[in-house]
């Protein structure tokens, strides 16, 4: 049999010989799916993110007892079995039924059936997702039998599905997507640089539509005592746990592990219309810099996450007073929040104490390599709802946190353009641009 190729790039990106520019190709966002602690399914999440229920709560998933910190924004209500058969759960970790559910939805509002595709569709459809954890339950489980002598009971699976780039394996076996199959591992940055990945990739025409975005499930004995014994993870909450995320209030005292998927459908605008999918918003630019400072402290000056905004919106071909949100990382860590802070004063100038931000880490944690795409997803149905999000459990304002990061309540505001942060273990910045929608 001979396998016919198709060559990439596609032929609509053009090289003007003349000048050496690229005509590039649009990119929009064509499907959404969620699976967030405050909500299973876009609609639910956003509702709930719209009024500022939080999804943090003591953890269930382990006895957390011993630990100093005991709580954390678990999905609840989640069913694992309604995505894969018994024998499939026994051998994956939480992440990826939890992955796979979120980009069934994105699919589905997209309006694209996988079963019904051609094997020539099936190759033009890839997975680009991100994750800073992948796969710890799984991975802590089999240490755990190794190391109490019960190594028959150790799973044949322990090598293929401990690695993190088994996730977008796992979707592309799952749909049958025979496109590229990448995860981007960036730690808390990694769904964002997913997610600027696969903008390249189709708006340079190296792909036509791909699933991005990102998952993380990483709520875990060890992690949690790792988080502890850092000081990273708020411990004074554990009798109020919905009050315990509190970016840019003074008294914050850490972070709230979370956890969560937040998936995409992006594909090349022409491709969308053509086939009558909804246009749920657009990617316009992205960019990355690196602080080169330290492993787990940001560089205080804020220069670097200054840089990596002003870079996505240049790319995006944007003044910076046409940002009208900003879907701030705010992670409720003391150096975090001030950093970002003093960053978005140094991009924005003055206008920074004009533009509303906030962060929805305050009502469901931080999920870690997730997040990015959580904030993405939450300002591109802000944007269409012509309703901004708040930044919840903020009492107290702190001096060296001074903008406008909608407390408490959400605010009614027609937003064309956002743009969305994000920072990371190893001094890593990342930023996303996206516009809104023009709906069907």
């Amino acid at each position: 049999m001979v396998v016919e190729i198709k060559l990439f790039p596609d032929p609509s990106v053009k090289m003007n010989r003349e000048n050496g520019k690229v005509s590039l190709r649009r990119v929009v966002v064509s499907g959404i799916g969620v699976v967030s602690p405050n909500g299973i399914g876009a609609e639910a999440f956003w509702q709930a993110t719209r009024s500022g229920v939080s999804g943090v709560d003591t953890i269930t998933l382990f006895d957390p007892a011993p630990l100093p910190c005991r709580i954390a924004g678990e999905v609840r209500g989640f069913r694992p079995e309604d995505y894969l058969p018994p024998k499939e759960l026994k051998r994956v970790a939480r992440s990826v039924p939890l992955a796979i559910a979120a980009a069934k939805e994105a699919l589905q509002s997209a309006r694209v059936d996988a079963e019904a595709m051609t094997l020539e569709e099936k190759r033009s459809w890839g997975v680009v997702i991100g994750s800073g954890g992948g796969m710890p339950d799984f991975v802590e489980e089999q240490y755990r039998l190794y190391f109490n002598d019960q190594l028959r009971k150790v799973s044949a699976y322990n090598i293929s599905s401990s690695t993190i780039g088994a996730l977008s394996s796992e979707i592309s076996l799952h749909f049958g997507l025979r496109g590229p199959s990448h995860v981007i591992s960036t730690g808390c940055t990694s769904s964002t640089d997913a997610i600027g990945y696969a903008f390249n990739l189709i708006r340079f025409g190296l792909a036509n539509h791909l699933i991005t975005g990102g998952v993380d499930a990483t709520i875990t004995p060890a992690i949690m005592q790792g988080f502890s014994i850092m000081r990273a993870v708020s411990s004074s909450h554990n009798q109020e746990p919905r009050r315990a995320s509190r970016p840019f209030d003074r008294r914050r005292d850490g972070f709230v592990l979370g956890e969560g998927a937040w998936m995409l459908v992006l594909e090349e605008r022409e491709h969308a219309l053509t086939r009558g999918a909804p246009i749920y918003g657009e990617v316009l630019g992205y960019a990355s810099t690196c602080d080169a400072y330290h492993m787990v402290r940001l560089d205080p000056d804020g220069e670097e996450p200054a840089r990596a905004m002003a870079l996505a919106i240049q790319d995006a071909g944007l003044a910076k007073d046409e940002i009208g949100y900003l879907s701030m990382h705010g992670t409720s860590t003391v150096l975090n929040d001030k950093t970002e802070t003093q960053a978005t004063r140094l991009c924005f100038g003055p206008r920074a104490y004009e533009i509303p931000m906030s962060s929805i880490k305050s009502m469901i944690g931080h999920p870690q390599g997730a997040s990015g795409a959580a904030g993405v997803l939450a300002s591109i149905l802000g944007m269409n709802d012509g309703f901004l999000p708040p930044t919840i459990n903020y009492d107290e304002p702190d001096p060296e946190c001074d903008l406008n990061y909608i407390p408490n309540q959400g605010l009614a505001k027609e937003v064309e353009i956002a743009l969305c942060n994000c920072i990371a273990f190893g001094s890593k910045n990342s930023a996303l641009v996206v516009a809104r929608g023009d709906g069907e």
